[in-house]
């Protein structure tokens, strides 16, 4: 049996071969058996109906969220356009009418 490189990232001795790639069970990381150049690993967002976001798109809550420090809610159906994708636990960044900057999680919108 042929021994496998360790993880670059965090230097597992555990990673297995996936098809064409190798995978490190241990933080996620794939990259190319074959030595050529490492996989690109993009920042992917997706909404609720597992469709891909991106920069400039225009997505549609669908459901009705809690403003942290206020009682107002931002309705079922509210359109918000132009978002902003960020690497953070609340994925979205926005400018909702009537309420100014937001941060929304992508699992309550969809593509509009």
């Amino acid at each position: 049996m042929t021994e496998l490189a360790p993880c670059p990232i965090c230097q597992s001795p555990y990673t297995y071969e996936q098809e064409s790639l190798l995978v490190c069970p241990e933080c996620g990381h794939e990259w190319s058996s074959s030595g050529e150049l490492p996989v690109e690993e993009s920042f992917v967002v997706r909404d609720s109906n597992g469709n891909t976001l991106q920069d400039g798109d225009t997505v549609v809550t669908i459901k009705n969220l809690p403003v942290k420090g206020t009682s107002q809610t931002i309705k079922a159906g509210t359109k918000v356009k132009n978002i902003r994708l960020v690497d953070s636990d609340h994925n979205i960044d926005c400018k909702i009418e009537g309420f100014g900057a937001m941060a929304l999680k992508s699992e309550f919108v969809k593509k509009a």
